[in-house]
This record gives structure tokens, sequence and C-alpha cells, in this order.
């Protein structure tokens, strides 16, 4: 069946000759749109492209007026499947479907007993479109698993697992990929190695984590140098040894503060460098460049990202890098406002309300950042609250494994709660969004505090 599905698509992007292209916001949305805009190109046709932060009526209302001859929609589109049939239209999409999504023209992993909040992205479905028109296009996977990795598919099992394995391969077989093993933490090619252990959240290092001394602290008293001269060593510098020599010191203080082996383990996971990127910048690293991309598209610079990922360096490249650094200045106050901000609780559910404070476009970032965070308790799903541009009110939620593992889903969720307020709501079964009227909230929350106690029960 997914053959099938997959030569519908092929067969519709070959008959048209305009292709307009739909994507959404964040790194799997840009490196989605990005594999579909560059398959359309090669192929010799006409290619256009926008961002969207989600399909709403005025979105899906400009796009019937524009009368497109074919719009290809990545990374989002499961929500309309079943609706709007006058616009000519494919999707491929890895968000949780609705009951009448199952339809010739929508390509995802969730109608073929799939999960697609960590088997493969909309970067991923994509891809499998791309490299079905030709095998020559098996060089654009690896902005499938940029995508994934943007998408935080990694963070279940610590590596990329599902149809993301094949799309590795098919990275590795071209030689513009490499997998290996190695710390977890992020920022292994671009911050020094003190600031790689005082950002390190995943696991908490105890003491270390939030303190930037006792991080220099901490590998002075190992014999790491920090400094090549005025240079503040990375960790892709440093020798197996020194890389050895830390992870096996975090590992036993981690022992001796009384974590378990499988907290120990979560030091190291599966990383995949891009062989053709230049060592040292963020490109190298499949994580850091979906951070990279995230900073385009969210603050409405998506051709910045584009470009990049098209390999329309020098100019867009620096561009992309002074975004990015906005966007760790926007997280790391988001996420100083959110600590700050009390966070409130019903009987199945934590929130916090950022208003203005917070912008939409990364209010589900800080979320994700809170929960991940040493002082929140992660047995409650948690939902952050921002304003939106246009007076509505964006909800992200987010919840952990162990939650999901006991029969949670924040995409049916809030789904259904928002439908219930005239809002609209998605995503995957860990981490879902939705946008609600302004005024909203407290009747979202006690809606939304039940489903969440059905599910469990």
């Amino acid at each position: 069946p997914v053959a099938e599905r997959l030569s519908e698509k092929v067969d519709a992007i070959q008959k048209a000759q305009e292709i307009h292209v739909i994507t959404h916001i964040d790194a799997d949305g840009i490196t989605a749109g990005a594999i579909a805009l560059e398959t359309i190109q090669r192929l010799g046709k006409t290619g256009s492209i926008e961002c969207v932060k989600q399909l709403d009526n005025v979105v899906m209302d400009r796009l019937q007026n524009d009368n497109y001859e074919l719009c290809w929609f990545t990374d989002l589109g499961s929500s309309i499947a079943d609706k709007y049939p006058d616009i000519p239209k494919i999707i491929t999409d890895h968000h949780a479907c609705t009951s009448g999504s199952d339809v010739p023209y929508h390509l995802n992993p969730h109608l073929f007993g799939m999960d697609g909040s960590f088997e493969i992205s909309g970067a991923g479905v994509t891809y499998l479109v791309s490299k079905s028109l030709n095998k020559t296009n098996k060089d654009l996977s690896n902005l499938a698993i940029v995508g994934a990795c943007g998408d935080l598919q990694h963070r279940k099992f610590r590596k990329l697992i599902g149809l993301n394995t094949d799309i590795i391969q098919d990275s590795i077989s071209e030689k513009i990929l490499m997998k290996q093993l190695d710390i977890s933490f992020f920022g292994r090619e671009t911050r020094p190695i003190h600031k790689l252990l005082q950002y390190g959240s995943d696991p908490v290092i105890p003491g270390i984590s939030g303190r930037e001394d006792a991080s220099q602290r901490f590998l002075k008293n190992l014999d790491i140098r920090l400094k090549q001269d005025t240079y503040w060593r990375k960790w892709a510098d440093l020798s197996k040894e020194e890389k050895r020599k830390i992870i096996s010191a975090i590992a036993l203080l981690l022992f001796e503060k009384g974590f378990d082996h499988s907290t120990v383990k979560q030091l190291l996971a599966e990383v995949y460098v891009l062989c053709k990127e230049e060592p040292g910048t963020e490109l190298h690293d499949a994580k850091e460049y979906a951070t990279l991309l995230n900073s385009t598209a969210r603050y409405g610079k998506h051709e910045v990202g584009l470009k990049v990922c098209l390999g329309d360096r020098d100019k867009w490249l620096k561009k992309a890098q002074n975004l990015l650094r906005g966007h760790r200045h926007n997280l790391l106050e988001g996420l100083q406002f959110a600590r700050e901000e009390e966070l409130h609780k019903k009987q199945y559910i934590q929130f916090f309300h950022a208003r203005e404070a917070i912008r939409d476009t990364i209010i589900g970032i800080v979320t994700n950042m809170m929960l991940n965070s040493e002082d929140v308790d992660d047995s409650l799903p948690l939902i952050g609250f921002a304003y939106t541009e246009n007076g509505d009110v964006k909800v992200s939620a987010r919840t952990s494994q162990a939650v999901v593992n006991k029969g949670v889903d924040l995409s049916v969720a809030l789904r259904k709660t928002a439908r219930q307020l005239n809002g609209v709501g998605g995503g995957h079964n860990i981490a879902a969004g939705a946008t609600i009227p302004k005024g909203k909230e407290e009747e979202f929350l006690e809606l939304l505090d039940k489903e969440i106690q059905r599910q469990l029960s």
C-alpha cells in the first residue's frame, strides 16, 4: 500500500507543470520544503514555496482563491486531508491523522501502522516521494535526517529508528553522513566544552548543569585543557581519550548521587555528522543544523533557512547565524520568564501563561525546555500559553515518554479540546499544539484536564 501511495504522488508531480509547496515553520518543515522545492526544480518544473504556522481558514481560503495547478503540503496537511476537495493537492505529513484522512493523495506513516512521532518525520516522508521520482535525489537524504533531529525523533531511543534508519543508510551510501556514538548533549561542534556541560540537561549533571564555574572546575580537575591559546576548545576538538575521561567522570558522579544505569546510559546517543559540511559549524551536526533552521522560519525568515538547505551559503549562512544568536537569547529569556512565572496545576496537567513575554512561534520550544529542567515535575503534561499576533492564543503541550506509555495522547487531547472552543489542534502524542480564541484559556484547561483523565482511565 505504501508503494501504491508513493506512485500516486509521483504521478501527480509528473503531470503538473507548476507546483506550490506549503510547509511548516520549524526545522522539519524547512527541510521538507527544501526537499520538495529542489525535487520540483530538478524536474524542470516551476516551483514556489511558503511557510505557515498552521492551516487555518485564512490560509486555506487564500489557497483556494490562488488556483494553483498543484499544492504540495509538507510536514502539515493531515488536518485538512478530507477537506477542500477543490484544491488539487498532495500531502506528505507525519502528524497524527483524523478518521477521514485516509485519502489517495495523503502519505502519512500513521495511515500504515507506524508512529510519525519517532519513526519518520515530515521531511522523511517528503524525501521518500523525491527518491521515488528519481534515485539521484538520494543526495537530499541528509536534509531528511536534519528534519528528524529537529523534530526530536531521536529522543525516545537516543537514536533514530524506523524508516529513518533507511534514510540514514541512503545518506551513508552517498557518503554525505556518518553516524557515531557520542555524548548526547547539544553543541558538540560549536559550544566550548564547559558550556556544553553547563547547558547539558538530559540527563542533568548534579552540581554542574546550570553552573559555569562548577563546569570549568570539573574539567580542570580532570586535566582537560579548556583553551588552545585564545580559542575555547569544543567537544569536537577533544581526543577520544579526553572524551572517555569526561564521560566516565560524569557517569561516576551520577552513580554517586544515586542515579541508576538507565540515567547514566542517557549520556550517550547516536549522533549524525554531515561529512561535506565544514567542521566546527552548526551545519556539521544534524541537531545543531536543525536548531539553526528553527531560528530562521520561526522569526518569519524562512527564505534564509531554505537557502542554507539548498546549498546557497556565504551571506545566507551568516544571516542564519545572526538569527541563531537572537533565537538563543530569546529562548534563554523565555526560559527565565517561565521559571519565574509560577506553574499552576490542575489534577492531571500543569501550565503557565507567557502572554506577550514569549513569542508564539517559540513557546513550544520553551515549554519543552521547561519540562526537561530539574525543578519541574515531568509526571504531568506541561501546557504553555502565549498570545499570537492576530489576537488568538497559542497552546503548546509537552509530556514525557512515561506519561505517553500510560495512554496519554496529546495530539488527540488538544484536537478534541480546541475543537470544542472553535479552535484547531493536533501534533504528536508526546508534543502537540493548538490555537484557541483569547479568553478561553481557563475553559480549555478544564476540558483538557478532563480529557487527560479520560485517557488515563
